[in-house]
């Protein structure tokens, strides 16, 4: 428990000197800590070191640890492909949700939003890297799926997430990651009201801070390795 402390200790100082030495306001860096794989026991923990922004993929998972969870103040961001099938638990169980790709998802979660909730916080997820097994409205579609979502009622866009493909290449990371700004700045030209840049994990986050993420989402350099099942 106190290497999960001392680890988001060191990532906020990391995620801090990385904000600084682009040149950003401290603060504009936001941790969103993924917790996927890990039990109900290291949430608590991170929760009593200070973190408050969780995110699962998977949803069987994380409404086992909503329910579990539910006396800390913990925000619940959705960051996992999103079936048809999920879109009502989606809907009623988190505040953010960064995986939206198509209208119809975005459709439904809008309709199954309960109105005693604020608005549902929404990205979009992009396939900056164009892989045929991930996830993501293409670059050139955003604008349209964006332009849509704005219409739809219960649901705010906030702006645009990216897995890219894995790099150990700097470079290539933050190429990936400046293609993602280049399409979120344009939105924003345009008129979308927009201030989100989800993007970066534990191997690449220090990049995605230099190209103007606004949230990283980090889980093994604060939980430790994953063993998946």
């Amino acid at each position: 428990m106190t290497t999960i402390a001392d680890n988001l200790q060191a990532v906020r100082a990391a995620i801090n000197a990385a904000t600084a030495s682009a040149g950003r306001t401290a603060g504009d860096v936001s941790l969103l800590a993924v917790s996927k794989t890990f039990p109900d026991s290291a949430v608590r923990c991170a929760c009593q070191a200070g973190q408050q922004r969780f995110a699962e993929n998977y949803l069987q998972e994380a409404l086992q640890k909503i329910a579990a969870l539910q006396d800390l103040p913990i925000e619940w961001h959705f960051i996992g492909p999103i079936q048809s099938n999920k879109t009502r638990d989606i809907a009623a169980n988190f505040s953010w949700v960064h995986s939206v790709d198509r209208l119809k998802i975005a459709e439904r979660l809008a309709a199954q939003r309960p109105v005693h909730l604020p608005l549902l916080q929404v990205c979009l997820q992009v396939n900056i890297s164009r892989e045929d097994s991930k996830s993501g409205v293409l670059p050139e579609q955003v604008r349209e799926l964006a332009k849509a979502i704005l219409l739809l009622p219960n649901l705010q866009l906030r702006g645009l997430m990216a897995v890219p493909a894995p790099a150990n290449d700097v470079s290539v990371q933050r190429a990936a990651f400046a293609q993602l700004r280049a399409l979120y700045e344009q939105l924003k030209t345009e008129g979308m009201p927009l201030d989100t840049l989800s993007m970066g994990m534990s191997h690449d986050f220090i990049s995605a801070i230099q190209e103007g993420a606004t949230i990283v989402r980090i889980g093994s350099a604060i939980f430790g390795e994953r063993s998946y099942p």
